[in-house]
């Protein structure tokens, strides 16, 4: 089950832009069919309007929330949305064809921001989360997927670890991790 861990709360602020941008085409090399747009000037300075709004869509049902939590990613990382903006959720909300009555007093009403807020500090105290995506059991167990990540100085990379895999290629690594999981 996903819980939402506002960076901006509980990890030292919103997502850095430039960092991001840094390490997106590293990203794009990972996973060749993902879709990557250049952000503009409208860049995010809280994420949490993302994390109510994925809440209230789990709200309306599993499978629609999770559909709807890709759809804010895609609308972040592939369109190049402000997920930081209630009017870009609501706009997603229509799109994702959720039910707007429903979606809306929700959305305008505190629940979702308690919800965010203490499913935050119980990923932070308890568990020892710090950044994200962090995967793990319900039981604590961190799991870590096999990726490379860059050496970043001064805003620049420096160096890359040699990538594990690519693609369709991480089909083996991914089962392999899950297959650990469910030993446990």
């Amino acid at each position: 089950m996903e819980k939402a861990f506002p960076l901006e709360v509980y990890g030292g602020g919103p997502p850095d832009r430039a960092e991001l941008e840094l390490e997106m085409w590293l990203a794009a090399l990972q996973e060749p069919k993902a879709v990557f747009k250049p952000f503009g000037d409208d860049w995010p300075t809280t994420t949490l309007p993302a994390f109510e709004a994925a809440w209230c869509a789990f709200q309306q049902g599993e499978a629609i929330g999770r559909d709807f939590d890709l759809r804010i990613r895609r609308a972040f990382f592939a369109e190049g949305r402000n997920i930081g903006k209630r009017e870009v959720m609501l706009d997603l909300a229509r799109e994702a064809n959720l039910d707007m009555e429903y979606f809306t007093r929700l959305f305008n009403s505190d629940q979702p921001h308690v919800a965010v807020l203490e499913e935050g500090k119980l990923g932070k105290e308890k568990f020892g989360v710090r950044g994200t995506p962090t995967v793990m059991l319900s039981d604590g167990t961190k799991l870590r997927h096999k990726m490379s990540y860059p050496n970043i100085q001064n805003g620049k990379i420096i160096s890359v670890e040699k990538l594990p895999c690519c693609g369709e290629g991480c089909y083996e690594a991914t089962r392999g991790l899950f297959e650990s999981a469910l030993k446990k």
